[in-house]
Order: structure tokens, then sequence, then C-alpha cells
């Protein structure tokens, strides 16, 4: 087996820091020349470039950021173990979680709050963005997962692996108490509603939903963000629909009532990684907490 030099480890790690030769032979008090031989070494035994020229600085290449990610993993676990033999606490770990625009804060917090109990909770990361966005950043290992309201789509230019980790049936959530006179789901017949946008699989559930209960809401608006669809709600624009399992939050936080529930839509959540075993122990934790049915 061919073992990596630890000290190149590191003078690239601290190189990519700093974006800077010059800034990291100051911190390291090595001359410029020293450090950029080890870091040439570690590329001819990796067999990749690791810098490109930006300007005056550099900038990691594709090939950079992957090998930043795990040294990162790599000397803050060192950090760890010397941590642990002085019996001092452990540097929290690092969990990059991409989060998709159409998954609630509110779930999201869910899915990822079992990874934050216990003695060492990890340094969380959350970043929301468009799918591709997420895909190529989970590709270059800067995100450890990406939470999904669907599975990773066949169209994507990525290895990568899905595993459901929740599940949930629907709760109707509006302003104000629907007429005592009116019962569910008929009530939604020609009422305002607030739709999720189209072609995500809520929007698709509920529109087929709708069809087969012979119910034509009158649609008030269509929201990419789950978030301020909910807003929207809370001000009496149109009645909308969460999953159950974070009704209870939703009811407490926006102060909406419950106009009815289902469990004839089903709403899924996703974990993305690009290794199909799961090494990050916080990954596990997140990918083990679930299925979380619905509070039926």
């Amino acid at each position: 087996m061919e073992w990596i030099n630890y000290n190149h480890l590191f003078y690239f790690w601290t190189v990519a820091r700093h974006g800077s030769v010059s800034k990291a032979s100051a911190e390291l008090q090595l001359s410029q020349p020293t450090i950029s031989e080890q870091i040439h070494k570690l590329e001819e035994s990796l067999g990749v470039k690791l810098f490109e020229r930006a300007g005056r600085g550099l900038r990691l290449s594709e090939a950079g950021h992957v090998a930043f990610h795990y040294a990162d993993d790599i000397l803050r676990s060192g950090r760890d173990l010397r941590a642990a033999l002085a019996g001092a606490p452990a540097i929290p770990s690092r969990l990059a979680v991409g989060l998709s625009h159409s998954v609630s804060k509110l779930v999201a917090y869910q899915l990822i709050a079992p990874a934050l109990r216990g003695g060492s909770p990890p340094r969380l990361l959350c970043v929301e963005d468009r799918a591709e966005q997420l895909f190529a950043r989970l590709a270059l290992r800067q995100l450890d997962l990406i939470l999904s309201d669907a599975p990773l789509p066949t169209t994507a230019n990525i290895k990568a692996f899905s595993r459901r980790i929740a599940h949930s049936g629907i709760s109707f959530l509006a302003a104000a108490k629907p007429p005592r006179s009116r019962k569910f789901p008929q009530l939604l017949d020609g009422a305002p509603f607030l739709m999720p946008e189209p072609n995500t699989p809520l929007h698709s559930s509920l529109q087929n939903w709708f069809d087969a209960q012979t119910i034509r809401p009158t649609i008030a608006g269509e929201f990419s963000d789950p978030d301020l669809l909910a807003v929207f709600g809370q001000q009496g624009t149109g009645i909308f629909a969460v999953p159950t399992i974070v009704e209870r939050e939703v009811r407490s936080q926006y102060r909406v009532e419950i106009v009815g529930r289902t469990t004839d839509i089903t709403t899924e959540f996703y974990a993305i990684t690009v290794d199909r075993r799961i090494i990050h122990p916080s990954v596990e934790i997140i990918s083990k907490a679930g299925n979380r049915p619905g509070k039926l």
C-alpha cells in the first residue's frame, strides 16, 4: 500500500485554506519553495493536480476540492485523537447538508435533529440551492448528503445513492377553521388553495388526489418555497398542505387551524450520498432515524 505523507497533506491543507503559498509560508514559517515542493510531491503521489492558477493566487482544482474535504476530516481526526488521549473534549466533526428548495425548514430540522443530539454534536453547515448546484457540490464532496423530497433523478450527471429516510401523510391547514357544515375533503372544492410549484412530487400528488376526489379548488398561488407558502396561508390567502410530521410545529409557528388530514397522499424524503456504504457517523444517524411515519 502506498501511504500518504501527512506533512505534505498538512501543507496542502494550509495553502488551500489561505489560497496562497506566501500566506501559508508565513503561518508555517517555512520558505515558499519548500511548501511548493512538498505539494508537488503530494500531487505526484496522488496522480492529480490539486491547484490551478487564479491571477496571483491559487484555487483548488476539482480533484483539489475532493482532497481538501478528506484532508480536513483527516486532520480533524488527528486533533480529536490528541484531545481524547489528553482527556480534552473532541473538536466537533463537520456535517455539510444540502437542502432542496422544496423541503421546508421545519422538515429539514426534524430530519437533521437526531444527529445533533448527544455529547458531541457535529459542526453543522446547511446549504440551500437548486438541485443541479447541490449535485455538483456533492460530487466534489463539499456536501456529505442532500436532503430532498425525491430520489436522485436518472438524468443527474453524478453517481450517487438515494435512501428513503422519512415518509408522511398530508395535513391541510388554514388561517381559520372551516364552517362545521362543510366536511373534509369536499370543503376544498372551490376554496382558495396554495400549491407547491409544478414539477414537484407534492404538486403532482395533490393534483391526482383532487381529481380522484372530484374536487376543484381555486388555485390562489404556487410557490417554490414551502415556508413562504405557509406565510401566505397564515395571512388567509388560501388553504395549504404540509407533511403531517410537521403539522404540530406549523400550527404552533404560524397559528393556523387544521382543516383535514389524509394518508392517501404520501410525501417522502430522501438522503442522497455519493457513497453506497455510509461512513460519516452523523449521516448514518440521519439515515437510520426514519422511517418517520406521519402523526395520524
